[in-house]
């Protein structure tokens, strides 16, 4: 009875926190906030700057006391002040500027499914302290299958691979619940990484991580289903430390991210070789699922169709999969109470 009283005067929030972006859904509003994981934070003080948006606009543009920090990193609490002061910003961010009426909210948190319980109630006692009247968590994987709309709690095989900014989710999913999974540490801020140390190794300049990923968006390919794009990066020649600019084109990209995209679908193939020969024969027909956004680099799906030979399709706004899949949870009560209970989510303290 008080739990529908609360429904009715508290706006329930769903939170894609993610490695390189977050995402905040509202029931009753659905996705109103989508803004970099990132926090200034002034070393000399202690203060917080700024967090987001504003935050993103000083990586790689501030004097030396300022850092501009990534407080989630590979998909896990690194620093769980920053974090929490994070999680704060954005729930006071969206809700409703009569707040003062309404009760704490309800949060549901998608955390990667490889992480520890230590790591999980790091998440978990950054979104309570943070404002929230219960905190439910659910697995990634699981949130972007129902995001995706697929059948998860039938008694058949569904295959996800969710790619974010921190970790790369390998799920097969059968009754509401994770019947396989791989958790890796390689994703969009891996691939980052790699394009960033190959231009240094190739072309002897030194690039930032914005640009990277600029590169990787523009021109990124990983099997050649297009023409050979090309695009112009600035950075500082490490021979005379001098600014250059050079063009640089797709196969670059291709080979500089190559080892890491091998690493996925070497793990992929591998949660296939674990999975039952009944659901295995369900994705046969259904196919593979790509979501998040490490999964819009260029012949991703032709790659991995290639090396399992199965049927690969990038589900509608893969960006957003995990965060409308926790959206639909808190909009639905028996899906969420059915689902976290196969997921083990932690209970709030009475």
């Amino acid at each position: 009875m008080m739990n529908k009283l609360f429904s009715k005067i508290s706006e329930d929030i769903a939170i894609d926190l993610g490695t390189c972006n977050s995402l905040v859904y509202v029931s009753g509003r659905g996705i109103i906030l989508n803004e970099p994981s990132v926090v200034a934070l002034n070393e000399k003080t202690g203060q917080i700057l700024a967090i987001g948006n504003e935050a993103q606009k000083m990586v790689g543009r501030t004097p030396a006391h300022i850092k501009a920090i990534k407080p989630l990193v590979r998909g896990v609490v690194s620093d769980f002040e920053v974090t929490e002061q994070m999680l704060k910003y954005f729930i006071d961010k969206v809700r409703k500027k009569n707040w003062f009426f309404l009760s704490s909210p309800r949060i549901i948190i998608g955390i990667p499914c490889g992480i520890t319980e230590v790591e999980r109630k790091a998440v978990f006692d950054a979104a309570k302290n943070a404002g929230a009247r219960e905190v439910f968590l659910v697995e990634e994987p699981i949130a972007a299958a129902i995001g995706a709309r697929l059948p998860i709690q039938e008694a058949k095989g569904n295959f996800i691979v969710d790619i974010g900014g921190g970790t790369a989710e390998i799920a097969v999913i059968s009754l509401g619940g994770i019947v396989v999974s791989k958790s890796l540490k390689i994703a969009g801020d891996k691939l980052n990484e790699d394009i960033i140390q190959y231009i240094e190794q190739k072309y002897k300049l030194l690039i930032g991580e914005r640009t990277a990923e600029r590169v990787k968006i523009e021109i990124g390919m990983v099997f050649p289903v297009d023409k050979k794009r090309e695009a112009p990066i600035r950075g500082r020649n490490l021979v005379t430390g001098l600014p250059e600019e050079i063009i640089i084109n797709s196969d670059d990209v291709q080979e500089a991210v190559e080892k890491s995209i091998n690493q996925i679908v070497e793990s992929i193939k591998s949660v296939i070789e674990e999975t039952p020969p009944e659901l295995l024969s369900d994705i046969m027909e259904d196919g593979i699922y790509l979501s998040g956004g490490g999964s819009l680099i260029r012949g991703l799906d032709v790659l991995i169709n290639k090396e399992t030979k199965m049927p690969v399709k990038t589900i509608e706004d893969p960006l957003t999969s995990v965060v409308r899949g926790g959206g639909i949870l808190l909009e639905d009560i028996d899906i969420l109470k059915a689902t976290l209970t196969q997921t083990e989510y932690l209970e709030p303290p009475k």
